[in-house]
């Protein structure tokens, strides 16, 4: 069913908890309603198709059209011996797509455990934690263009990096995506290296898939605040990728900073350990903060508009600037 609010708040709508309106909203259950809504012509700029939310910073009420995605449905579309391909619906909630791969002893997506946000964005953001992208599982894409036209992208297709791809370029801003097609393993594959996940899976008596996923919870939330008490967007910034020229000169200057490489010319530095050396971690500039726990974090203390966040945004990236002389820059939407 289609459903259609004027002057709607998107206060659920947004994990910063940042309280404005959308002029006009809709929401539909399947790719034959948003067909609909396309054929009526209703899909006119400004528009914007959301998700869960979790991405996005609104600064001002919304004098457009908001999309919403109520698709949920997860298909077994193929399986062989070794591997199995879902179809799910744009709509799914991350981690509900995440605990159903778990419980049916399906591999590859336990890394990506209690990730704010909607199936659908997985695509667009190439979400990643500990190790593991969406691009890792993701095999096909489905899209619904606002001309009414249907595509499908490969893996290949979708230009996938670090919190990138094509759907993030403007040429794409009208294309919605629909479904995403996953492909998962039978067999154990675990991907263990990354960060504390091997130290916390000391705490149980054999690795299993549940036992990643709880070992991921548990490192989440003692580092990353609950949206539901505290509006954030999870990670704020990107970590920043240098070449090996400057992570050497920076690499003198600071010898106990951290790094991973991602290949023999460049480098990324986690941006929570330069913002931390900046003196930011904990510090609040107005109703926002960076969380006590995680210097990546930006959080709503109450009652902060979207030009707040940005406020502190942009002191601590000049910080960064000033001490490292590298840039770091917002995963975060900004929706004006």
């Amino acid at each position: 069913m289609i459903r259609e609010y004027e002057n709607y708040s998107l206060l659920s709508h947004n994990t910063f908890g940042i309280d404005i309106k959308a002029a006009h909203f809709i929401e539909y259950d399947s790719v034959e309603e948003l067909q609909q809504i396309i054929h009526k012509g209703t899909v006119k700029e400004p528009y914007i198709h959301i998700g869960g939310g979790s991405n996005l910073l609104f600064t001002k009420d919304y004098e457009g059209l908001v999309l919403h995605s109520c698709i949920k449905e997860i298909t077994k579309i193929e399986e062989t011996e070794d591997t199995v391909t879902l179809r799910v619906g744009s709509g799914i909630v991350w981690d509900d797509f995440v605990a159903c791969c778990v419980e049916n002893e399906w591999y590859g997506a336990e890394n990506l455990s209690n990730i704010p946000g909607e199936v659908g964005a997985s695509a667009v953001q190439n979400v990643g934690a500990y190790g593991v992208e969406a691009k890792d599982i993701i095999k096909e894409v489905e899209l619904l263009s606002v001309k009414g036209e249907k595509a499908v992208f490969s893996a290949s297709d979708c230009q996938f990096s670090y919190r990138h791809s094509i759907f993030k370029k403007p040429e794409m801003k009208g294309w919605f995506v629909t479904r995403i097609s996953f492909i998962l393993n039978k067999k154990p594959v675990y991907k263990l290296e990354y960060g504390a996940i091997r130290e916390e899976l000391k705490k149980y008596p054999e690795v299993t898939l549940a036992a990643v996923r709880k070992a991921i919870f548990a490192i989440r939330s003692a580092k990353l605040p609950d949206p539901a008490v505290l509006g954030n967007a999870g990670s704020f910034f990107m970590n920043p990728m240098v070449d090996r020229n400057k992570f050497e000169e920076l690499k003198e200057i600071y010898p106990q900073m951290p790094f991973y490489e991602v290949d023999s010319h460049t480098i990324k530095i986690p941006a929570a350990w330069m913002i931390e050396q900046c003196g930011w971690k904990g510090k609040a500039l107005g109703p926002v903060a960076m969380y006590e726990k995680q210097a990546l974090v930006l959080v709503n203390r109450g009652g902060a508009s979207g030009e707040d966040v940005i406020s502190l945004s942009n002191a601590v990236r000049a910080s960064v600037r000033e001490k490292f002389g590298v840039d770091i820059n917002p995963e975060v939407k900004f929706v004006s």
